[in-house]
């Protein structure tokens, strides 16, 4: 059972995991990202029961994450696809990774999944990077700052960040 939405809170972090469901919804995206398509192929994955790996597709695709789309008519059987606004989410499973990674959560043999460059075949992170000349940002001089479509709520924890 998912938990209770966060309509209403001016919080980009909030409206994400709205989108996503929960954790068997992120896993679907996982696999969706690895390639994997078919409704039998995410169930084997994720060893997640019929009925909620079928309301998880559904939420996906319609939050607009993934589509079906039918590859078998008789019986019809459809695939999954992530859209563009799906694909984004990849970033977020790659952040989770990495975490996850150097943390050890999936023990001391070392990462079970690595990300590496297509032409070149060296691992790959997630880094901070400034926007416009895209110089690495060292994570200990971030800084949040209240923005453009901040409300009351939002600019109070940044001034409680700031008060530290």
């Amino acid at each position: 059972m998912r938990s209770k939405n966060f309509d209403g809170m001016v919080c980009s972090i909030a409206g994400v995991l709205d989108e996503l469901g929960d954790r068997w919804a992120v896993l679907i995206l996982r696999d969706l990202a690895l390639g994997l398509r078919r409704y039998e192929d995410l169930r084997k994955s994720t060893d997640v029961t019929n009925a909620t790996l079928t309301d998880r597709l559904r939420h996906l695709e319609e939050h607009g994450l993934i589509e079906r789309r039918p590859y078998q008519m008789n019986p019809p059987r459809h695939e999954y696809l992530l859209t563009p606004r799906g694909r984004d989410t990849i970033l977020v499973m790659q952040a989770l990774a990495q975490v996850g990674d150097k943390w050890k959560i999936a023990g001391p043999d070392g990462p079970p999944l690595k990300f590496v460059d297509r032409k070149s075949g060296k691992s790959l992170k997630l880094a901070l990077v400034e926007e416009k000349s895209g110089k690495l940002a060292n994570p200990k001089d971030v800084r949040p700052e209240a923005g453009p479509g901040a409300d009351d709520l939002v600019r109070w924890r940044v001034a409680s960040y700031e008060a530290k």
